[in-house]
């Protein structure tokens, strides 16, 4: 495992628990970090029942993703599915989503991407169905820009081929979307990136949602949500350690 996952190791150096305490996480395996994946983010909200799916692509090719049967808050690390490039399973005793196609397809379209989630997630999934994008208004909605396409095509679910390849394509180089009147979709480097993208994506809509009941406010700035969003490439320090650890200390068998 790289304990790191992507956090800037100047930044990780500076800041780093000093030499001699214990380490942010017990040392995890690939399968490990993508159960753990799940609960955290099924505790942001994407939590629709047995709705969504998150892959990630190894080194090697193949792709870890999570099993349909199974809803993302019960999962441990020995349910999840090993996959080929062509997503086909080729290690695993579950079913696999007949709408992973699009996952296959952005991993083929995007060589920068080693992550994919989609999911119908309770604050992003209001603006969906509102066809809107919610504008920014404090730090923690700031921390992976302000660019957030609304893809509007929608054509029943991502099971067709032909629909899963035109999403994929409309995502372009983009990091996120909202699907209109459907759910949203968020890639990224690794575990790490995709999971602040996620929360942030979350907090954004929930924050935009709770201002609008209150009759309006003044968004950020895009100028200012630019110098917060440093954090999108470099990665948010120990807060994918920080989450993962009250997912483990809730339920210790995930790792299994």
């Amino acid at each position: 495992m790289n304990k790191y996952m992507g956090l800037d190791r100047a930044m990780f150096d500076r800041y780093a628990p000093r030499q001699g305490r214990k380490p942010l996480l017990p040392e995890l395996s690939e399968c490990a970090q993508v159960a753990l994946m799940c609960r955290m983010l099924f505790r942001e909200g994407w939590n629709e029942h047995i709705a969504g799916h998150i892959t990630y692509r190894l080194p090697n090719g193949n792709i870890l993703t999570n099993p349909w049967e199974l809803a993302w808050d019960e999962l441990t690390a020995s349910d999840i599915v090993t996959l080929d490039s062509q997503g086909n399973v080729i290690e695993g005793d579950w079913n696999v989503t007949p709408a992973i196609g699009l996952h296959i397809q952005l991993h083929a379209l995007r060589p920068d991407i080693n992550v994919v989630i989609h999911n119908h997630g309770q604050w992003s999934g209001i603006w969906a169905n509102l066809q809107r994008v919610p504008a920014i208004y404090d730090q923690t909605g700031a921390h992976c820009g302000v660019e957030l396409p609304l893809y509007n095509e929608y054509a029943g679910t991502f099971e067709n081929q032909a629909t899963s390849l035109s999403a994929a394509e409309a995502l372009g180089d983009a990091k996120w979307a909202l699907l209109a009147n459907h759910g949203a979709l968020v890639v990224g480097r690794d575990l790490r990136q995709a999971h602040l993208r996620v929360v942030t994506l979350e907090w954004r809509c929930k924050r935009a949602y709770e201002v609008e009941l209150a009759g309006g406010g003044v968004p950020l700035a895009d100028a200012e949500v630019e110098k917060v969003s440093i954090t999108d490439a470099n990665g948010f320090p120990f807060c994918w350690e920080a989450m993962a650890r009250r997912e483990l200390r809730a339920d210790p068998s995930i790792t299994d």
